[in-house]
């Protein structure tokens, strides 16, 4: 069925009313617009809600790109073990023996970055059980709204991290660092002799036929077509909005860089879950989660309201976000993005956990409400 437009939003795919409700509910929790992809036993249905920009009528793309955040953790993960599986890197190999330029902490392994046990400072800041915070680069705000375009190397990064305390020794617990997965794009930078974009394209995106993903480093455009994404801030005494569609994705590097649409962040789910990019023993420990916070290597294992399981990274960065979920089967997935207006406070953090509570309920569980502790938070960046 061709897309349907409606005065809220579009859909395609055979009218299934609770995933529009769903949908256009998300898109009045405060988000400017979102979309969504459903892929199940009914077929692929895909709907949007709310606004491509603000002042306009004009609902998002449903095959819109943007900027997917930390699900860039997920395409990471996938190069670093598909190196494993080619026996060029082991999972518990030192870091430090594939690049001895940082003086790493020798205990600190690829499986360590992975999973987020290695203990390293996260470069944009580290927030404390005691509820302190150590800020690292400048990530929100005016200032980075006026630096948006300022590139970062990955060295820069790492470097910045290594300079700050270790949150713990390495393997003794669990926390969400970004360096992790600079450190781990480094490694397959190093020991394949090709930049990370490169490496994607030939060993994922290109395999796969994905054409409206790719991992720009350091370019500032989203191709077309995209939704809009904006950023607040109060300077003098005055609240200003700022379009930060375009901007310069270095300052969070492979934690969190690369730009996708529902569509690709599907098929690229699909294979993943189905065999089509890691044996059976890789795919296996991926999925293994770590007992506090439920990730494996670079996904986390989730629970559903009604008991069943799903494979799943969100990610949000500077007025875009990207969920991605499949059933370890890959029978049902669900991928959406979203366009809003972020700001320092995390002011739609709440609704965040909120759109993702609705849509796994909706999508995987038939519309039971999951209880409010389930869901992924919505990541301080990246």
């Amino acid at each position: 069925m061709s897309a349907t437009p409606s005065p809220r939003g579009t859909r395609t795919g055979a009218d299934r009313p609770e995933l529009r409700k769903a949908v256009e509910e998300i898109a009045a929790l405060g988000f400017t617009g979102v979309q969504v992809r459903v892929n199940d036993e009914h077929g692929t249905w895909t709907g949007s809600a709310g606004a491509r920009e603000i002042g306009s009528a004009e609902p998002p793309p449903t095959d819109g790109h943007f900027r997917i955040g930390s699900n860039t953790k997920t395409f990471i993960a996938v190069l670093v073990l598909r190196l494993v599986a080619e026996s060029r890197i082991g999972l518990d190999d030192p870091v430090g023996d594939h690049l001895p330029g940082f003086g790493l902490d020798p205990r600190i392994t690829v499986r360590m970055l992975l999973q987020h046990t290695s203990g390293i400072f996260n470069f944009t800041g580290e927030y404390y059980d005691d509820g302190s915070f150590a800020p690292g680069i400048t990530w929100s705000g005016r200032e980075w709204v006026e630096n948006r375009f300022r590139t970062y190397t990955p060295e820069e990064l790492v470097r910045l991290s290594l300079d700050k305390p270790a949150r713990f020794e390495p393997g003794t617990d669990w926390s969400y660092a970004n360096t992790d997965y600079v450190l781990a794009r480094l490694l397959v930078e190093k020991v394949t002799g090709r930049p990370v974009a490169e490496e994607m394209r030939r060993r994922i995106l290109e395999p796969l036929g994905m054409p409206g993903t790719l991992a720009p480093t350091t370019e500032t455009d989203i191709p077309e077509p995209h939704a809009r994404a904006y950023y607040r801030y109060a300077a003098d005494g005055r609240e200003q909005t700022v379009d930060v569609t375009r901007q310069n994705p270095s300052w969070i590097s492979s934690g969190g860089d690369m730009v996708s649409t529902t569509q690709d962040l599907h098929t690229f789910i699909s294979a993943l879950v189905g065999g089509r990019l890691l044996p059976a023993d890789l795919l296996e420990q991926m999925f293994a989660p770590h007992p506090k916070a439920g990730y494996g290597l670079g996904v986390f294992v989730q629970e559903t309201p009604c008991g069943g399981t799903v494979i799943t990274h969100n990610g949000g960065i500077a007025g875009h976000a990207g969920l991605m979920y499949s059933t370890p089967d890959g029978a049902t997935t669900l991928t959406a993005g979203l366009n809003y207006v972020d700001d320092a406070g995390m002011s739609l953090a709440g609704a965040f956990q909120e759109a993702t509570r609705r849509l796994v309920a909706e999508v995987f569980c038939g519309g039971r409400t999951a209880p409010a502790d389930t869901a992924e938070a919505a990541p301080a960046a990246g």
